[in-house]
């Protein structure tokens, strides 16, 4: 009991920069009490006391303001932070090392009696504060609900959930996967188009760009692109570096991948788009290189390049230099 409630301490210690000694701690903090008195009437529902169990849990809610049925089930290091307003539900599962702010709701949609109508927090969620979260599904370990959002749904482990209803935001890495795979297949072209002098541009930038996409997806044209080998496990090496970012605390659910998802979508392409032209750019360069002009080839109007047309005067050029030679 006493290893419990030290633990307890050093958790809120860390997690709340307020808290300035374990006797403040101790004393002043209801989180802390209901979890407390949550255990009692927990062993007391277990030991099929069931009337003694709620009233200990009553007596827990006039004093700190937060409600816990005594049959839900509460993991260690759990920090229940201001607490007023918190009600968890009677099959709800709290994991350990979460953390859950004042007015959250741990509810049910369902009016089956014994059936599972509470959520199941996995280890390390944080719901943010006024979160309602109803149903009888899982949160993923890691998981963050942001404040005021309305959760109905599974959240994946490391995702954000965020409005109400609640849209599920998945990690920022997963998130721009798309773009990314595109923007390093353009680099391959580029690179192709830069060092096919001996090759041929057409050629090299037609069979270099399939490839990259077909061997290997995202990874296979990121290392293709900037010589960066994955680990044996398919992981870059900057996959650890985002798993410690997103296993740090994160007050109230907030993270910086938490915006609206069509703003993020919005800023995807606005972003793709400029790494695009940027792209074009160098291939431009690398052409004029090779001896090649634009406007050479199509003339007076940009908008009437045929790149068929300019991918045979390539080709015509580099089998005429061969002939040269």
């Amino acid at each position: 009991m006493f290893t419990r409630l030290r633990e307890d301490i050093a958790t809120i210690r860390e997690r709340d920069p307020a808290a300035r000694s374990a006797w403040e701690v101790l004393t002043c903090y209801p989180g802390l009490h209901a979890l407390v008195l949550h255990r009692l009437a927990h062993a007391c529902w277990q030991a099929r006391r069931r009337w003694l169990g709620r009233f200990v849990s009553q007596m827990a809610r006039f004093m700190t303001g937060i409600e816990i049925h005594p049959g839900a089930t509460v993991g260690r290091r759990v920090f229940i932070d201001h607490g007023m307003g918190v009600v968890i539900g009677e099959t709800a599962q709290i994991g350990d090392d979460c953390t859950i702010y004042q007015g959250v709701t741990l509810g049910g949609t369902s009016l089956t009696r014994g059936a599972k109508r509470h959520p199941t927090l996995e280890r390390g969620v944080i719901v943010g504060a006024g979160a309602k979260v109803l149903g009888g599904f899982t949160i993923g370990a890691d998981a963050k609900i942001g404040s005021n959002a309305v959760v109905t749904k599974p959240v994946p482990a490391g995702g954000t959930a965020v409005g109400n209803p609640a849209r599920v935001i998945v990690p920022a890495a997963a998130s721009t996967a798309s773009a990314t795979a595109a923007a390093a297949v353009a680099a391959v072209v580029t690179r192709a188009a830069a060092n096919a002098g001996n090759n041929g541009v057409a050629n090299a930038a037609a069979n270099s760009a399939p490839n990259a996409a077909a061997n290997g997806g995202v990874s296979a044209a990121r290392d293709a692109a900037t010589n960066e080998p994955a680990s044996a496990n398919g992981t870059s090496p900057e996959s650890g570096k985002l798993a410690v970012e997103r296993s740090g605390f994160c007050a109230y659910g907030i993270t910086p991948n938490a915006d609206d998802p069509v703003s993020l979508a919005i800023h995807g392409l606005i972003d793709h788009a400029a790494t695009q032209a940027k792209r074009i750019d160098e291939i431009v360069m690398a052409l004029e290189h090779l001896g090649t002009s634009l406007e050479g080839l199509q003339g007076a109007d940009a908008a009437l390049l045929d790149l068929r047309r300019l991918s045979a005067a390539i080709a015509g050029k580099l089998d005429g230099a061969v002939v040269g030679r």
